[in-house]
């Protein structure tokens, strides 16, 4: 016992100085105590410097007007992007052609048999249920031209995906340089690439097509990469000691040991797909999209409802089948694909036969009405006025004044070269130097592209809905976690959550907080608690048992064990949690900017509105500055461990 507590004392002030954050600190504070009163007498008004600011509005103007000018006539657009939108339009009549020649009776047994053999009998059946409950909403042919043109994303997106993470996976050299590039298309908004998409193919299918495959194919790449990178190598090297080629290993260890990997991309690819369906409405996707668009221009919930429920039943049902596929696959033989085929055939001939390929207009169920009904009531009871706790109009009111304004004064109070350095300094205590570099030089560009003040702005807004979003999430994945009946219960809701367009909640949201930047958080916390929830209960569950086992039988309490065990090993999981949340929170600040979130959301949502490329790509360049910044704050040491896998 004398020798462990002589221990600290031995180890003392060289010691303490010796660990690895506190030596870090210690350079920051010598390097802020130089750098502090040089920036001070330089720049003491504090406001980012109009010389370091690059301006490329004329630049970007003279683009847009030479691909106005040349659309019609130049070789590469009618000789290359006319034939990607040739092929994308013939494509997706294709199919939609197919799902109509079958019919709602040989769709609903088709979807249904393939659920059956993928996932079992279960999932058929909901599979099944799901599909008429969109013919019964009124909804079945808008709900085709979706599933439609979501086949053809999907599919493009998984084999762009696919392509990119083989690349990755196989060569550090590509995996480095791919990052960037995948970092850019996940965090750049929605709304910010559909403008350069529309001015190259114009409003229609192939636009909307194209902007989805961008925002649906990097979690398949960076999945593919994952599992390729994570192979177990005692397997790779069994097999390479048989003498097999780098294509054999590839094909019967490599991919087959990424199998997991390769469906959660699947299943990660649909749903980011079926997410964009109504943000790809606005450039002419048709569908369930253009239905909840106009229902919510007209501030019709009802009809937005009626019309995103279909989107969020298709997501359910996609998102079953794909997360059993990835628990083990049931393909059983031949024969019984056969079969299933066969009874599908038979069934879609039978109802062609019968004359009921379109959906009986008897067989629909009208919910706009009552729906509407309830959200006036909300409105009427729960804005104001509520005894004891207030309306949820006061809840907005205060979490601006309390949180959101002085949070928004003390980002913009900071002289500009104090923000950078707490920048350098949080990246680099649990990161490198590089990861400092790359988070200072993303803060930094958004001076240089002249948008310091909005995006702080933004900044603001994005920390507090991050921070009470792992506040609710982490919380309720912890009790879901600890619950097995809990989190059944809690599944539903966070697939409904999920899967929602981000408009459909976006009335009732506006409708019970007003209009300004607290329900544009408020918005942006319900889309990002699912995800945030989702990970953070996974990460808790697959914490080694036998670490929980070993605190038990030394009489740890089950809060000591959390605390002590789960959390600490957990920690990966966590931050990818932080991670999901601030790519999340950040895809709505520009559905935020449609309800008085302002900042970049809005200059995002005018550049696409008024066709004005620089102001759109300019606010959607810095807001992938800003998710850049934060990915390398959060991420450090998920990447240091990929790098050395």
């Amino acid at each position: 016992m004398a020798t462990l507590t002589a221990t600290p004392d031995r180890v003392g002030l060289p010691g303490l100085l010796r660990h690895r954050a506190v030596g870090k600190l210690v350079l920051l504070a010598v390097a802020a105590a130089v750098l502090v009163p040089l920036a001070d007498a330089h720049w003491a008004s504090g406001s980012w410097p109009q010389a370091l600011t690059v301006d490329l509005s004329k630049p970007l103007t003279g683009v847009s007007d030479w691909i106005i000018d040349n659309r019609d006539s130049h070789p590469l657009f009618l000789y290359f992007f006319g034939y990607i939108s040739n092929a994308v339009v013939l494509s997706v009549r294709a199919v939609y052609l197919v799902l109509l020649a079958a019919g709602w009776a040989g769709v609903t047994a088709a979807a249904g048999l393939l659920a059956w053999r993928v996932a079992g009998v279960r999932l058929a059946l909901g599979t099944a249920a799901a599909l008429l409950a969109c013919g019964l909403l009124g909804m079945w042919v808008p709900t085709m031209q979706t599933l439609a043109l979501m086949v053809v994303a999907v599919l493009v997106s998984v084999v762009l995906g696919v392509l990119l993470g083989l690349a990755a996976g196989l060569s550090d050299r590509t995996f480095r340089a791919l990052r960037p590039v995948l970092d850019t298309m996940q965090v750049l908004p929605a709304f910010a690439y559909l403008l350069p998409v529309v001015l190259v193919f114009g409003i229609g299918v192939p636009a909307a097509v194209l902007a989805t495959v961008v925002y649906a194919a990097p979690p398949m790449a960076r999945l593919t990469a994952l599992g390729l990178r994570g192979a177990d190598h005692e397997v790779l090297e069994a097999v390479e000691s048989l003498g097999t080629t780098a294509r054999q290993r590839l094909f019967t260890a490599r991919l087959p040991l990424a199998r997991r990997e390769l469906l959660l991309g699947l299943n990660q690819t649909i749903m980011m797909a079926l997410s964009m369906a109504v943000i790809a409405s606005v450039i002419g996707a048709g569908g369930l999209g253009d239905r909840v668009y106009q229902a919510l221009a007209s501030v019709d919930v009802g009809a937005a409802l009626a019309a995103g429920l279909p989107i969020v039943l298709l997501a359910v049902v996609l998102d079953r089948v794909t997360g059993a596929a990835g628990e083990g696959l049931r393909l059983g033989g031949r024969a019984g694909w056969a079969y299933a085929a066969a009874a599908a055939v038979a069934v879609a001939v039978a109802a062609r036969l019968a004359g009921g390929l379109d959906w009986p207009g008897s067989w629909t169920v009208q919910i706009a009405e009552p729906v509407n009904r309830a959200v006036d009531w909300m409105t009427a009871h729960l804005y104001s006025g509520v005894p004891y706790v207030g309306g949820t109009a006061d809840w907005a009111g205060h979490f601006t004044t309390w949180i959101l304004d002085p949070l928004r004064a003390g980002l913009q109070w900071l002289p500009w070269w104090s923000v950078l350095l707490v920048v350098a300094a949080l990246a680099w205590l649990i990161g490198t130097w590089r990861t400092a570099l790359t988070a200072v030089l993303a803060m930094a560009a958004t001076g240089v592209l002249g948008v310091w003040k909005p995006s702080l702005d933004t900044l603001s807004q994005v920390l507090a809905a991050v921070a009470v979003t792992l506040v609710l999430g982490v919380a309720t994945g912890i009790a879901a976690a600890r619950s097995d009946r809990f989190e059944r219960l809690l599944r539903p809701v966070l697939d409904v959550f999920q899967t929602m367009p981000q408009f459909v909640y976006l009335i009732p949201v506006v409708a019970l907080f007003g209009v300004g930047r607290a329900p544009a958080a408020v918005a942006a916390v319900v889309y990002a608690l699912p995800a945030v929830v989702r990970i953070t209960t996974q990460g808790l569950r697959q914490v080694d048992p036998a670490a929980l086992e070993s605190a038990r039988s030394l009489g740890a309490s089950s809060v000591q064990q959390l605390r002590q065990v789960q959390l600490p090993l957990a920690r990966p999981a966590l931050l990818l949690a932080v991670n999901q949340g601030v790519v999340l929170v950040l895809a709505v600040v520009i559905i935020g900017g449609l309800v008085g979130g302002g900042a970049l959301g809005y200059d995002v949502v005018f550049g696409l509105a008024q066709g004005d490329l620089a102001t759109g790509l300019v606010a959607g360049a810095a807001i992938v500055c800003l998710g850049l910044m934060l990915d390398r704050v959060t991420q450090p040491t998920e990447r240091r461990a990929q790098k050395g896998a």
